[in-house]
Order: structure tokens, then C-alpha cells, then sequence
């Protein structure tokens, strides 16, 4: 096809699953480029959030979330180790502040035991308080295998080893356009330096404009494309010194996990997201009046939280399948199999467990590949 340059794969968006699945494409032998439309990696939701490494509790057993997670936490925690990224297997509480919230906190241990996770620990008030003296609660569980970790360390190991393996990022590179044609999918690319790609495989892994990147390809079946929803969530720091040391949760909510502590690998406290939808994923203005809902949050599992503590921090928005009051939805890996188009696959709806599934959701995207690519032959 005159004008358009041949390439074998291309990954769009540079966020931390894109750069995985980029990872693991090079790493399989094929020449690939990733395509951000930002000037940098991973600035929207694989920079914005908690950096936690999940344990797996929370999900449907069977579902792609449940098994990434658990899966990729297993993966994440060695290739961490291996590459010097930092990290901490702190380990977390879930704290249940009144007796009919422990029913939930039981239903929450029987769920992870059936998605593999096995190793939560049933805590009274006062082993909560040998562990985190500044919480107040009736029960807790204790997940040993949750933590932390620098999620722009890791996307910059990621980065080096699809980099190692002859992959290249081109940066201020948004998707115009696309079409589907006999030969592959063309794809014209805008930016300060314009360009037409013929690839064979593409992987649309955009993060939270991957629905409306799967919208600019001519050719693929719109009746296959979900609808967006944003969820954004904003976190307050915590001025002076921390008093906890791990990760401290509520029961969790409707469309989050609550208001939470995390601390980062410097010691330094955080809370949050909470859950605020919006329209359009671009506001990450912080509202310092949502920080009376903070407080009111935080002080059923730490009443010493003083006033005035808590400070804007940042924002994250989240990426949903469901509209609001709906229930959550899993993670959509869309290959050939649902949608027709050969060496095409779509992943909907990546939000937490992103970050810690990453290497299982880049295993999982090629496993998807295959699979099209086999029906096709």
C-alpha cells in the first residue's frame, strides 16, 4: 500500500500495561513501535493512583481481573526483585469500624481463598493495635502479600527491556485514524511528525481513551465497542509525620475500594481515591472541599486524624465499563474472536488491578493474539 510504512506490530499507549504488552511483543521477536499521545510514559492512570501491589481479594473468582491479579503479583513481585525496581511487601489491613461490617470482612476471605489467595489472616482490635496503635476497629484482616511499589520505576524497566529487544516509543504521536484493509490495519498518526503505518498487529492499549481509539478505526464493528465512563478519584497527602506504617483499607464500597491509607516507599501517608464521575477524563484539578468527606472517611479507622491534616495531593481517573450504580465489570481483552478483525486486540477497561496484573495482562493479550490469529488461518 503506497504511502504507509510496514511494520509488524504497534502498541498504543505508553501507560504500564502498554508497555508490558510492548515488553512482551519484543521479547517474543517481533519488531515493534508503541504510539503515545503524550509527551512521556505512563502519565495518566499508571502514574495516578496508589502504586499498590493487590493481593487479589476483591474480584470475582473466574474473572480476568481475579486471575491477572493474582497471577501478576506473583510475576510482579520477582520481576521487581530481579530488575532493582523498589517495592515493599507491606502488607495490609481491612478494618471493619462496626460489627456488620465483619459479615462482609468473611465474605472477603472465603472470595480470596477461592481466587487463590490463601493467606489472610483474621486480626482482633487489639493485634490491630500491636501492628497500627493509631486504628480503631471491631475486626480486621491481615493481607501479608499486598505493597507497594514505584509504578514509574517499573514502567521504566518495562521500557528497557522492550527498548533492549528493538522496540521503540514515539512520543506527541496520537492516533488520527484507522482502517481495516486486506493487507492490515492502516493507521494514520498525527503530531508534530505525521505518519502512515501498515501494521499486522496492533494492540489498543490507551488506557482511558482506548474506546474511543477502538471508535477511530474504520472497519471494526462499532456494535462491538462498550461505553466509557470515567471515575475520578482524588487523594489527599497527609501534612507531618505518618503514623502507620502498612496499608490500611476500609470495607470497601460500591464503585472503589474507599477511602484508604497508602504510605510510599519514603514513609509519607496518603488517602484515598474516592469516587467522583465525570464526563471526560481531562479534570485532575484537586476540589479541597471533597476533603470533608475525607475526614468524616478516615476518622471511623483513625479518630486522631486532627484538622486541617490533610492536603490536595493529586487526582486519578479511572477508565469504567459501568455507568454509575451499576456493578463493576471485569477487564475486556477483545481479540479477533469477538470483534472479526485479525491481529487486532482491544483492552477495555483497565483500571486497578492494572498495575499489579501487568505482566499476567500482557501474557494474556498475547495468548489473545494467538488465538484470533489461529482462527483466521
Amino acid at each position: 500500500m503506497s504511502g504507509a510504512e510496514r511494520i509488524d506490530a504497534v502498541v498504543i499507549g505508553a501507560g504500564v500495561v502498554g508497555l508490558a504488552v510492548a515488553r512482551a511483543l519484543a521479547l517474543a521477536g517481533r519488531d515493534v513501535i508503541v504510539l503515545e499521545r503524550a509527551g512521556e510514559i505512563g502519565s495518566e492512570t499508571s502514574s495516578r493512583n496508589s502504586e499498590v501491589i493487590h493481593a487479589g481479594i476483591y474480584y470475582p473468582t473466574g474473572s480476568v481481573k481475579a486471575r491477572t491479579c493474582v497471577d501478576g503479583k506473583l510475576a510482579l513481585y520477582r520481576y521487581c526483585a530481579e530488575h532493582g525496581v523498589a517495592h515493599a511487601r507491606c502488607g495490609k489491613l481491612i478494618v471493619a469500624t462496626d460489627e456488620a461490617q465483619i459479615p462482609t470482612l468473611a465474605d472477603l476471605k472465603e472470595k480470596a481463598a477461592a481466587n487463590g489467595v490463601t493467606d489472610l489472616v483474621w486480626k482482633t482490635p487489639e493485634e490491630v493495635a500491636d501492628l497500627e496503635p493509631a486504628v480503631r476497629c471491631v475486626a480486621a484482616l491481615w493481607s501479608p502479600s499486598s505493597g507497594i511499589v514505584d509504578s514509574h520505576g517499573l514502567m521504566l524497566a518495562y521500557l528497557g527491556d522492550a527498548e533492549t529487544a528493538g522496540s521503540m516509543v514515539a512520543f506527541h504521536a496520537p492516533l488520527e485514524s484507522g482502517a481495516v484493509t486486506p493487507e492490515g490495519l492502516r493507521l494514520e498518526v498525527g503530531g508534530p511528525a505525521p505518519m502512515t503505518l501498515l501494521a499486522k498487529t496492533v494492540i489498543n492499549a490507551a488506557g482511558l481513551y482506548a474506546i474511543e481509539t477502538a471508535q477511530r478505526i474504520a472497519g471494526l464493528p462499532r456494535e462491538t465497542l462498550p461505553t466509557a465512563h470515567f471515575a475520578k478519584g482524588s487523594y489527599y497527602t497527609l501534612a507531618g509525620r505518618s503514623p502507620f506504617s502498612r496499608l490500611i483499607y476500609p470495607v470497601p464500597e460500591a464503585a472503589g475500594l474507599g477511602v484508604h491509607v497508602t504510605v510510599d516507599l519514603g514513609g509519607a501517608a496518603r488517602f484515598g481515591p474516592d469516587v467522583e464521575w465525570v464526563s471526560r477524563p481531562d479534570d485532575y484539578d484537586v476540589d479541597p472541599e471533597r476533603a470533608l468527606a475525607f475526614y468524616e472517611a478516615v476518622r471511623r479507622y483513625w479518630p486522631d486524624l486532627p484538622d486541617g491534616a490533610l492536603q490536595p495531593g493529586y487526582a486519578g481517573i479511572r477508565p469504567k465499563l459501568q455507568a454509575p450504580g451499576e456493578p463493576a465489570r471485569d477487564f475486556v481483552i477483545q481479540g479477533a474472536e469477538a470483534h472479526g478483525v485479525p491481529g487486532l486486540v482491544n483492552l477495555f477497561g483497565i483500571e486497578s488491578p492494572g498495575l499489579t496484573a501487568s505482566l499476567a495482562l500482557a501474557d494474556l493479550t498475547l495468548d489473545t493474539l494467538e488465538r484470533g490469529r489461529a482462527q483466521a488461518a
